[in-house]
Order: structure tokens, then sequence, then C-alpha cells
């Protein structure tokens, strides 16, 4: 009795069951992740609270990146999915199918797998869009209460990319099927990646440059930034460079040759005598290793990049609180005579502040003796550089522990930032340009604590100096002095009000820029926490946007590695069926399978944190003053996404493994 084409893929989607779970899996998880992510141009709370035009061109920006995550993944995820059904479609040409009907057969699969999935994505992407904006509001600090919200054009979007990427996967398969041969259709799972063969001299030395690439690539980075030694912008363009090409080329050579180098000795170690578990793990791995190189290489890759840009993006969000702290180090800080309005609401409101009259002097100053390397930086550095300078009477408040004799100084101010653009050390003189000569005074110590405001900063640093020292500083005529009042609030539960009276009371004045008398800036009255909010206003979007996009990629990779395993335990039942009935137990057998998975899964997350690590490590300085806790914190995600997907893939291979007999 023949049957029509409808019950044919009724039928073939009945027996395929079992495999397209992972297919549809990665259908809904795809469609979920872009429905609910478009969704957020359109919600009310965002648009109303952070819909700023700069805001909503952002999202749209990361749309189309989370576009090509999402497809990468469906078109992978095809891939494989169409490379477990090859010998099911060969089937169908051996008892006469055409092959236009097979792949009409399997672009109406399609359709309703994908029609289905859609359905189900945009469900429950309904659902999680609204945690989604809660997370955003949350970074950016907007206390708004967030309804479910349906968004008609994002579903409209959501339906034509995936109407798109659906036409795209049909003609994709059409084209397989036309190509491929019957033949190559039967065996496709069973044709070996590569024969494992003498490791010929070549082989080991392409090895050995694929570890040395990736060290000379890693030290490279740590240079990145030393700007004791770097000459000139282009020797900057240069070493990035080479540092990206070093960590790519090395990548790929060290899963291509120096995994196989590597496992060969281990073999020979061995002599022969291969157990159960050796078999399982060395031999699969040497045999398959050719054809994962180039995949592995762009997973791992890939993933140290997002997880380096995670990373980046983490310590900006982590440090806000103690960069707010460094730009603004009161809670509220006046400039010359302006915001003593502010000062009398203060005091009227019953708000206890503490209040710090600063004087600050611009004066000439050779800092070069109190470099630690001067080749590059000698040359380039002005001996009439403008440096801060504050009496030692201004900043005891603060700092009550410091004592000075007349001709000594300490450094304040000396941060991290600070300290990889030039790198100081006290017990040496600094010299001050006067009118009346030069003079010198003798650094103590350098210390970190900023009291001045960034506004101030034209230098690197401030310099404290004993009263005396300071009083014929401010008579001199060279030097300018300007005045700022910093106040910091006594009791914490005030800062609220304080807050509304400093919003009530914002003053701007014209001052000119430290060390150019002919340039003036405005300037206003300052609030730590209200540079704080506007630091989160600013970077809530691009934090949010991604963390977003990292962690759906990283989630892709690990599901792509998923899938990869679970395609080759479905092309190793042959070889568990024998294992089985020669005798051996399933516990022993998974030992062997532990053994490949630690391979599998480890060495690109290994490789992918120390590509991740050094490529933060060269630059983080940029974007905050916190490292090793953001830092932990990702990479800790990063362990647990992929130590999840090899568990999975663990208790898959033991399902195929207990269903071999």
């Amino acid at each position: 009795m023949a049957m029509t084409l409808n019950q044919l893929v009724l039928r073939s989607m009945r027996k395929n069951i079992k495999s397209y779970y992972l297919y549809v899996f990665a259908l809904v998880f795809s469609v979920s992740l872009y429905y609910s992510f478009v969704t957020l141009q359109y919600n009310p709370a965002i648009v109303n609270e952070i819909g700023t035009g700069r805001s909503s061109a952002a999202l749209k920006a990361a749309s189309y990146l989370l576009l090509f995550i999402v497809t990468f993944f469906v078109l992978y995820a095809n891939k494989l999915f169409m490379n477990r059904r090859s010998k099911e479609i060969g089937l169908y040409q051996l008892v006469g199918m055409s092959k236009s009907l097979v792949a009409r057969l399997i672009a109406i699969e399609n359709i309703i797998l994908w029609f289905s999935a859609i359905v189900i994505g945009v469900l429950v992407g309904l659902l999680t869009s609204r945690i989604f904006v809660m997370i955003l509001l949350k970074i950016v600090e907007k206390d708004v209460f967030v309804e479910l919200s349906f968004s008609m054009e994002a579903l409209m979007v959501t339906v034509v990319v995936f109407s798109v990427l659906l036409l795209i996967v049909i003609l994709q398969t059409a084209i397989r099927i036309k190509r491929v041969t019957l033949l190559a259709l039967i065996t496709t799972t069973a044709v070996a990646d590569e024969r494992v063969k003498k490791f010929n001299a070549f082989q080991m030395f392409l090895g050995f440059v694929g570890l040395i690439s990736i060290g000379y690539g890693y030290y490279l980075s740590t240079t990145l930034l030393d700007l004791d030694n770097l000459p000139s912008a282009n020797i900057l363009l240069f070493k990035m460079v080479s540092i990206l090409a070093l960590t790519v080329g090395g990548t790929y050579f060290v899963f291509r040759f120096s995994v196989a180098l590597i496992l060969n000795l281990i073999r020979k170690s061995k002599k022969g005598l291969l157990s159960i578990q050796d078999v399982l793990s060395l031999s699969t791995i040497m045999h398959r290793m050719k054809a994962n190189a180039m995949s592995l290489t762009t997973i791992t890759v890939l993933s140290a990049t997002t997880l380096a840009i995670l990373t980046l993006t983490y310590i900006s969000y982590y440090s806000t609180d103690s960069v707010a702290n460094q730009a603004v180090p009161y809670d509220f800080i006046m400039y010359e005579d302006t915001g003593f309005e502010m000062v009398g609401e203060f005091d009227k409101e019953g708000i206890q502040y503490t209040r710090y009259d600063i004087d600050i002097l611009a004066v000439p100053s050779d800092v070069r003796t109190l470099l630690i390397k001067k080749a590059a930086l000698d040359k380039t550095l002005s001996t009439e550089l403008g440096v801060q300078v504050v009496s030692l009477k201004a900043i005891q408040k603060k700092l009550p522990n410091l004592q000075l004799q007349e001709e000594e100084g300490y450094i304040i101010g000396y941060d991290s930032l600070s300290a990889e653009n030039i790198r100081i050390e006290g017990q040496k003189p600094i010299q001050f340009n006067t009118s009346t000569g030069k003079g010198e005074i003798f650094i103590k110590e350098v210390i970190e604590d900023r009291l001045i405001p960034d506004y101030h900063y034209f230098g690197f640093f401030t310099v404290v100096v004993s009263d005396t020292y300071f009083q014929k500083l401010l008579n001199d005529p060279l030097t300018k002095n300007q005045k700022i009042v910093g106040m910091d609030l006594k009791e914490e539960n005030q800062l609220i009000k304080a807050q509304e009276v400093f919003e009530a009371n914002k003053v701007s004045v014209e001052m000119p820029i430290p060390g150019n008398d002919r340039a003036t800036n405005t300037v206003s009255v300052q609030s730590q926490e209200d540079y704080r909010i506007n630091m989160l206003d600013s970077l809530g979007m691009t934090i949010f946007i991604s963390g977003f996009l990292g962690l759906a990629f990283l989630i892709a990779t690990g599901s792509i590695l998923y899938f990869k395993q679970m395609s080759e335990a479905d092309e190793e039942k042959g070889t568990y069926k024998i294992l089985r009935k020669m005798g051996f137990t399933t516990n022993e057998i998974m030992r062997g399978i532990r053994r490949k998975q630690l391979f599998n899964f480890g060495f690109p997350l290994i490789i992918g944190l120390a590509h991740s690590y050094f490529a933060v490590k060269s630059g983080w300085i940029l974007f905050g003053t916190e490292l090793v806790a953001p830092l932990l914190i990702t990479m800790g995600i990063y362990i647990v996404l992929y130590s999840i997907f090899a568990i999975l893939s663990a208790g898959y291979y033991r399902k195929v493994v207990e269903a071999a007999l």
C-alpha cells in the first residue's frame, strides 16, 4: 500500500522523535533568546526609564550580534542533525525515492519543526523577557514595577528572521542531498576522521611550535601596556596583531599537532600495553583530532574572547563605587565660592557633615627623578610638568598619621592606573621650579589614597608638603591656586535627604583648566552618589548587553560540544556492543569515556581560561579598579556551564553503553 508524502513525513517524525529533541531544543532556545532580547527595545519600562537614543541604538546593534550567535548555533545543530540522519536519507533513495522527493520530505519536516519551535520559543521568550528587564533595571538601580509585556513588533521581527533562517536550512539540506552520493550518505557515520599512524618529525615540530606560539603570545600580552618600553603607537598595534596571530594560530597547532604529540608520547610509554580505558580515551581522541581541530580552535578562541569581554565589562560594573570614590573623593565637593547655598540648606535640614577646606597649587615640576624606569619616558616627560600640591594640614583630617619635616613630602593619589602609566617610587627627590630657582622635596612615601577630585588630575598624582613649605609656594608668582571644599556626611542614612538638597542647589562655575590659564571649563558642585549613578546609567546598557550576549554565546558553544559528543556516542554504539559482549562492565567502559570527556571539555576550557586571563590582564586597568573578584566570578560561571555540559554528555554516554546489549 503506497503512502502519501504527508503520511511518510508523520511516520518519519515519529520514528526520529529521539533525534529531534536536540534539534528542537536548539531551535526553541534560539527563538526564545532572540524574541526576549528584541522585546527589550519595545518594553515600556525600558523606554520610560532608560529610553535614550544611544540605548536604543545599542540594543539594535546587539540584536545583530545575537542574530549571528543564533545563526551559528542553529546551522551547526542542523548539520549535526543531518549527519545523524544521513543513513536514513540514503535508505530512502535506496528504495527508489528521488532526491527531489527526499528533499521535499525533509523540508516539510523542517517547516513543522520550526513552526512548533517558534510558537514555543515565543511563549518562553515572553516569560523570560520580564526577567531580563528586571535584571537590566536592577543594574542601573531603577526601582520600577515591571509588567509582562507582549510586543507585536518583536514577534514580527522574530518570525521574519527565523523564516529566513528556515529557508537557508532547507536550501542547505537540499544541496547536501543533491550533491552527496548514496554510498557517502550510508557510510557517513562509519568513516573514521583519521587513521592513527606514525607521528613524523615535522608534525612533532609543529606541535612544539603551537605550544611556543601560545607561550610567546601570553608574554607579549603582559608587556602590551608597558609604556616604559613602548617607543611608538605603531609598536602597540604590531604587538596586538602579533598576540592575536600567535594565540589563534598556536591554538590550532596545539589541537592539531601538540595534542597528538603528547598522546603519542603517552601511548609509546605504555609499550603496547593499552588498557580498555586507554583504548576508549587515547585512541578515539587521536582518531578524531584532525576533524575536530578546527572546530575546537574556533570554539575555544571565540569562548575566550567572549569571556574576556564579559570579565572586562563586569570589572567596569564592579568598580563603579571605587571609581566614583576616586573621581569625587568626598560625598560632596564645591569649587571656589560656589555651592554655599547648599551648605546653608544642609544646616537648615539638620544634615551633619565634616568639612574639608583645601587649597590646591599647580606647581611646575620635574618628576623624572622619581621614575623607576626612564628609558622611554625620560625623553617624553616635560621638565615643566604641572603637579598639584597641597598642605599637610589640609589632608590630615583624612590621613591623620602623616608627619613631615619642612623639606619632606608624600605622594598621594598614586593609584593603579597611574602606576600603569608612570612608574615611580618614594625615597627620592622631586624638583619644583619656582621664581626663586629650583627647589627639592624628598618624597618619604607613595600612598594610593586619592583626596583630590578628578578635575584637578592634570598630573598623575598629588604632592603633600609641610605647611611651612606650602606657604612659600603659595606666595610664589609661578604657582596657581584653586580652592575646593569637601563634605562627608556623618550619617549614611541622611544621604537621600542630602541628595535632594544637592539636586535643588546645583551651581556651576567657570574655572581655568589646571595648568592652562587661557582655557576655562564649566565645573558644577559634585556629588559622589550622583557621579556613581551617572556611571551606572551610561554603563548599565553596555554591561547588560555584554552579559546577555556573552552568556548566550557560552551556552551555545557548550551546547555544540555536547551535541557533538552525543553524535560521537551514537556512532560508537557498535564498539560498545562488542566490548559488552567481551565481558567488560558499564563502569569499566565509562572510566575510559570519562577520560575522553575530560579532554573534550576540559582541554578547551583550560586553554579558553588561559587566553581570557592574559587578555584581561593586559588591559583591565583601563576598565576599572577591581580585578580579582570579577575575574573569579566570570571564570567560575564559565567553568560551571562547561561542567554541566560535560556531566550531561557523560550521562548520555552511559545510556548508550547500557543500551548496547
